[in-house]
C-alpha cells in the first residue's frame, strides 16, 4: 500500500491527472480546504506523483524535524533543469555530497556574520537614497507605488552585494526574475505527468528556455567583467562581492572547500548566483510589501510601532542596524505578517530518500512532500479562534522563532534544508520597515479607507499581493 491509500484519508484520484483537477489558481488555499477534510497528513496523487501534503506544525515537526534526514532531498523538476543549470545550485539540488559542499560554501563564505556586516554601509546608503526620494514625493503629495519603490531598493542592495554594482541596462532582473519566480512556483504538468512533457501544454518549457537564455547572457556578462577587472589576489575579504568569492574558490584551492573547488564550473557559479539573487531580492521584496500593506491596513498596529520607534530611536532621523534588537514590537509585527501572509505558501517540495512509516502511514521512497505553510497560520489549535485577526501582540506570551522546534513559523524552512540566508533576510526586512515607518506616515490615495485595502494574493514560488500598494508618504522626522 502506498502512502495513506485509505480513501477516507485521501481524495480519490482520476486516471493520468490524479487530483490535479482539484487545484486552481491558488493551490495553497485548495490544499488547505482538502486538509480540513482529510487531515494534516494527506496523501494525494498529483498526476503520477505520489505526494504527501503537510498542513499543520505538528505534522511538519515529524517530517522536517524527527525524520529530517529521510526528507532532505529535492525532486527533479523542470525548474531545476533550466533555472538551476541541471540542479547545480543549492535550493533545488538533490541531497548528496555536491549539495553539502555548496551549502557549506554559501553558509561559511557568502552568508557568514562578518560578510553580512561588511555590507552594512551599502544598506545604509541605499536606504538613505530611498528616504530622500520619498521626501520629494512627500513634498509634492505624490502617490507612490510602494511595490516599485521597495523593489528598486532591494534590487539595488542585492546587485551591489552579489555583483558589486547596481542594476544597469545590461541587467534584466526586474522583469525576468518576477517571471522566473512566478513560473518556478507553478504546478507544472511536466513535473507531475511526465508523458505530457513533450507537448508543453502550459507553455512553461518554452518560457523556461527563454528565461534561461536571458539570465545566462546577463550572468556571463557580469562574470566576464569580473574576470577582466577584478584584482582578487589583492582584495580584502570584506571588499569582495559574491562573484569575487566564487572566482577565488577556483583560483585558490583550500582545505575548507576542496571538493567544491575541484567540481565547481561556470554553470555551478551561475546557478549559485541566480539562487542568491532570487533569495535575497524576491523574498525580501515581497516580505516588505506584505508588512507595509498590513501596517497600513491596521492603523492601530502602525501607531504602536511608531510609538516604539519614537521611544527607542528618539530624535535620530534614521534607524540603524544596531537599533533593531531593541525593537520588540517590530519583530512581533514581522512574525504576525509571516504567519498570516506567508511569502512562500508552499515550501519548496521535499522528497523521501527511502521507505518510511510515520504514524502508521506507509510513505514509499521518492514520495513528494509538500509543506502547506499557508495552512499553519490558520490552525485554531495553534493560534486560537482569532487566528484571522492581525494581532502582533499574540507573540507577547509565545516563545516562537523562525527555527523553533514546534514549527509554528517556518517561513525559512528548518532542518538541513533551512535557508542559510535567514539572518540576512530578517535584517534587511527589519531595517527597511523600521525606516519607512519611522520617517513617514502612509496615507492611502483618493480617500480610500485602510479597511478597503485588498489583501488577496497571486500565486508563484512567492506570493505577492494581487494589487499594487499605492500610498502617499508624509514626512515625519
Amino acid at each position: 500500500m502506498s502512502a495513506v491509500e485509505n480513501y477516507h484519508q485521501a481524495p480519490i484520484p482520476l486516471p493520468i491527472i490524479g487530483s490535479l483537477h482539484l487545484l486552481g489558481n491558488l493551490p495553497h488555499r485548495d490544499l488547505h480546504k482538502l486538509s480540513q477534510k482529510y487531515g494534516p497528513i494527506m496523501s494525494i496523487h498529483l498526476g503520477s506523483i505520489q505526494s504527501v501534503i503537510i498542513s499543520s506544525p505538528e505534522a511538519a515537526k515529524l517530517f522536517l524535524g524527527t525524520h529530517d534526514a529521510i526528507f532532505a532531498s529535492r525532486p527533479n523538476t523542470e525548474a531545476a533543469k533550466y533555472l538551476s543549470y541541471g540542479s547545480k545550485g543549492m535550493t533545488l539540488t538533490e541531497y548528496g555530497p555536491y549539495w553539502r559542499s555548496v551549502r557549506k560554501f554559501c553558509t561559511l563564505e557568502l552568508l557568514n556574520v562578518m560578510k553580512v556586516h561588511s555590507f552594512a554601509g551599502m544598506r545604509r546608503d541605499e536606504i538613505r537614497l530611498m528616504v530622500e526620494e520619498m521626501k520629494v514625493a512627500s513634498m509634492e503629495r505624490k502617490v507612490v507605488d510602494l511595490d516599485e519603490a521597495v523593489g528598486a531598493l532591494v534590487e539595488g542592495m542585492t546587485c551591489r552585494m552579489i555583483f558589486g554594482q547596481k542594476n544597469n541596462d545590461k541587467s534584466i532582473f526586474k522583469g525576468v526574475l518576477d517571471e522566473t519566480m512566478e513560473i518556478a512556483g507553478a504546478f507544472n504538468l511536466a513535473d507531475y505527468v511526465p508523458i505530457l512533457a513533450p507537448f508543453d501544454l502550459q507553455g512553461l518549457t518554452k518560457r523556461f528556455k527563454s528565461l534561461k537564455k536571458d539570465i545566462d547572457e546577463m550572468l556571463e556578462t557580469l562574470i566576464n567583467e569580473h574576470e577582466e577587472n577584478s584584482l582578487i589576489a589583492s582584495q580584502r575579504p570584506d571588499e569582495m562581492d559574491f562573484i569575487d568569492i566564487l572566482m577565488s574558490l577556483k583560483q585558490r584551492y583550500s582545505n575548507t572547500h576542496d571538493e567544491l573547488s575541484y567540481t565547481i564550473d561556470r554553470s555551478s557559479m551561475k546557478a549559485i548566483l541566480l539562487e542568491m539573487v532570487a533569495g535575497a531580492r524576491d523574498t525580501v521584496k515581497t516580505s516588505i510589501e506584505w508588512i507595509l500593506a498590513a501596517l497600513i491596513k491596521h492603523p492601530r498596529v502602525m501607531n504602536e510601532l511608531q510609538k516604539e520607534l519614537k521611544t527607542v530611536i528618539g530624535d535620530k532621523k534614521k534607524v540603524e542596524e544596531t537599533d533593531l534588537t531593541k525593537l520588540t514590537y517590530l519583530h512581533m509585527v514581522v512574525k504576525e505578517t509571516f504567519r498570516l501572509y506567508p511569502v512562500s505558501p508552499l515550501l519548496i517540495p521535499h522528497e523521501s530518500m527511502e521507505d518510511i512509516i510515520i504514524n502508521g502511514y506507509n510513505i514509499p521512497k521518492k514520495s513528494r512532500v509538500i509543506i502547506n505553510y499557508w495552512a499553519f497560520g490558520r490552525d485554531p489549535k495553534v493560534w486560537s479562534e482569532n487566528w484571522d485577526e492581525f494581532l502582533p501582540e499574540r507573540f507577547l506570551d509565545k516563545d516562537i522563532d523562525f527555527r523553533g522546534a514546534d514549527c509554528e513559523l517556518i517561513q525559512f524552512g528548518i532542518g538541513r534544508r533551512g535557508c542559510p540566508g535567514m539572518n540576512l533576510g530578517l535584517l534587511t526586512v527589519g531595517l527597511v520597515i523600521a525606516n519607512m515607518v519611522h520617517c513617514f506616515e502612509w496615507k492611502l490615495p483618493n480617500g480610500m479607507s485602510p479597511s478597503d485595502l485588498d489583501m488577496n494574493e497571486k500565486f508563484g514560488l512567492t506570493i505577492p499581493r494581487i494589487m499594487p500598494l499605492l500610498a502617499i508618504p508624509i514626512y515625519r522626522t
